[in-house]
């Protein structure tokens, strides 16, 4: 892959340090853009050239700096040799963000070995590689926060997504068994994992699909911006294992966790359907599993932005976000607003009078 011009910065003693993979297009882009309207230095580590370029314009126009790097996630060396270059590009990493996904939509039988494993190599393996790198550089100096890009599709599995759910349950399980080694090493190094929900992203487009009509996000959907604010919010306050972004989110998991069967049973009816659009599937659309869609060769290859092509019908908040990230402010008003409501009951009662 060609090697894109890399830019030399001047280190400061106090700028923040930020990788994220899969910043050419989805969640990573918005992402980016968000870490750079701080000021932050942000190392771009995706495979599309034309993404990269893109987005490195984005970071740069954002106010932060841009260290674009063409890199397969999957490619554990690689990886490696990308963190090496940050460290000696931007300075010491402060945070990584894992986002960089590929997958299949199709029935499980429709998929093929071969595709299955490069979806699990990207969507799993992508987060294990980059976590290594990142941790060979924090824990020796003891600071620093990893953040994996999760789904609520890591708790509920659903139809025609079995390679993606499968990478999202396994980050899970890796993300838990990763926090208590740490907590046991008594680490100032946080990992924290961010589940969300249906997002207004490119992957609906460049996903290789075999669904007969066009793939969607289950509605309801969000705008990619939405995400990346609840990823930098798990950036700054790393302590806490996971976050919820959404209320179908929130709602997912909380039924999943009292009724799965029901939910098995219920998706088997609608999953297919709320999966795609009335329109048929273009057999021809770019297919990011093998290349990046956005490569000079690929059909219709070009920069495909932040956003997917439903933004008629994407939400830009919901107030569950406000309350996942301030658990304690919420119990605390509803402890305060139930003592209050207790005495005045307590005091209405005092004054009725004795039967």
């Amino acid at each position: 892959m060609p090697a894109l011009k890399l830019r030399r910065t001047e280190k400061k003693p106090h700028h923040q340090v930020v990788v994220v993979t899969g910043a050419s297009g989805g969640i990573g882009r918005a992402t980016a853009r968000a870490f750079a309207a701080r000021g932050a230095s942000v190392a771009l580590l995706a495979r599309g050239v034309d993404g990269l370029t893109a987005a490195a314009r984005d970071v740069d126009d954002s106010g932060g700096k841009a260290l674009p790097v063409p890199v397969d996630v999957a490619d554990a060396d690689a990886v490696a040799e990308a963190a090496q270059l940050v460290e000696d590009e931007l300075g010491p990493i402060d945070v990584w963000i894992n986002v960089a996904f590929s997958s299949v939509f199709a029935p499980f039988s429709e998929i093929r070995p071969a595709e299955f494993r490069r979806a699990t190599e990207v969507s799993y393996l992508g987060y294990v590689y980059g976590t290594m790198a990142a941790l060979r550089y924090m824990k020796p100096r003891d600071r620093g926060t990893v953040v994996h890009v999760g789904s609520a599709l890591a708790y509920r599995g659903i139809p025609l997504q079995t390679a993606y759910c499968g990478a999202k349950h396994a980050i899970q399980g890796f993300h838990e068994a990763l926090r208590c080694e740490l907590l046991h090493e008594h680490s100032n190094v946080h990992v924290t994992m961010v589940q969300m929900p249906a997002v207004n992203t490119p992957q609906f487009s460049w996903l290789l699909s075999r669904l007969p009509r066009q793939a969607q996000p289950v509605p309801p959907i969000y705008q990619p911006e939405f995400a990346a604010r609840a990823v930098l919010f798990a950036a700054d306050h790393p302590r806490r294992r996971e976050y919820w972004v959404g209320t179908s989110t929130a709602a997912t998991l909380a039924a999943n966790a009292v009724a799965p069967g029901v939910l098995d049973r219920y998706l088997a009816r609608t999953g297919f359907s709320a999966q795609q659009t009335d329109a048929s599937h273009d057999p021809a659309a770019p297919g990011n599993l093998w290349k990046p869609a956005d490569a000079p060769d690929a059909p219709g290859g070009h920069d495909f932005g932040a956003h997917g092509t439903f933004d008629d019908r994407a939400h830009r908040d919901d107030p569950q976000l406000w309350a996942s990230q301030h658990h304690a402010t919420l119990a605390a008003t509803t402890t305060a607003v139930a003592a209050v409501a207790g005495r005045l009951l307590t005091r209405h009662r005092a004054a009725r009078p004795a039967a």
